[in-house]
């Protein structure tokens, strides 16, 4: 009869890219809730029924898992952002689309705002080290420089636009909406984390960042 861990090996050899995934998925969650020098690799063993042996195998040590898992929860948002297909919507359109898909990926995975605000904790130290984000993030501020471009070629945003700028305060109205939380919440109350009330700030985000960005009336 095989044994479970038997059973477990078989998965590893047979589908090692299911096996690395799901380490990945465990580690985002376990560096995002204890930090890089809280999180052990005996957990994440443990909450995936694999080794340490195996972890280390696939991931060399706890810091090129914890290098992967940030690059993982990266390449969650732009797999996202690749899902909109921007490039053929009017410009002001495939903004706000972008704007609010933004507001609620990062509404929807604090995982992914803790794990970046631990990377800043640690200055951006792994983070430079990894091509793989920097070409990720490359190509975000790609897709934001065709929309603007086209929207300058239409008349309907200004010139002058900075995309990397315009990726910031995109960043920044999303993020802080879930990185402040909860010292938020503890000093104002969490009326404004309502689901009604987030709508209404995602709607706000929207026009703000398009108001950036739009020709003002009468501008020839």
């Amino acid at each position: 009869m095989a044994t479970t861990t038997d059973t477990e090996r078989r998965g590893w050899t047979q589908n090692p890219d299911a096996v690395k995934q799901d380490i990945l998925t465990v580690a985002v969650s376990e560096f995002a809730a204890n930090g890089l020098s809280g999180t052990r690799v005996d957990t994440i063993a443990s909450r995936t029924r694999t080794s340490k042996r195996m972890i280390y195998y696939y991931f060399g040590d706890k810091l090129g898992l914890y290098t992967r898992a940030l690059e993982a929860a990266y390449l969650r948002v732009r797999e996202g952002e690749a899902t909109l297909d921007l490039d053929h919507l009017p410009p002001a359109e495939a903004l706000a689309k972008l704007v609010s898909f933004t507001f609620d990926h990062h509404r929807n995975n604090p995982d992914f705002i803790r794990m970046v605000m631990i990377e800043n904790i640690h200055n951006a130290e792994h983070l430079s080290a990894s091509q793989v984000i920097r070409d990720m993030n490359v190509a975000a501020i790609d897709k934001l420089s065709r929309i603007c471009r086209r929207g300058q070629e239409q008349g309907v945003f200004r010139d002058g636009i900075d995309p990397l700028r315009l990726h910031w305060q995109i960043s920044a109205l999303s993020f802080f909406n879930v990185s402040n939380r909860p010292t938020f919440s503890a000093i104002f109350g969490g009326d404004l984390f309502a689901e009604e009330t987030q709508a209404d700030m995602r709607r706000q985000c929207v026009d703000s960042i398009l108001a950036i960005v739009s020709r003002p009336a009468g501008t020839p």
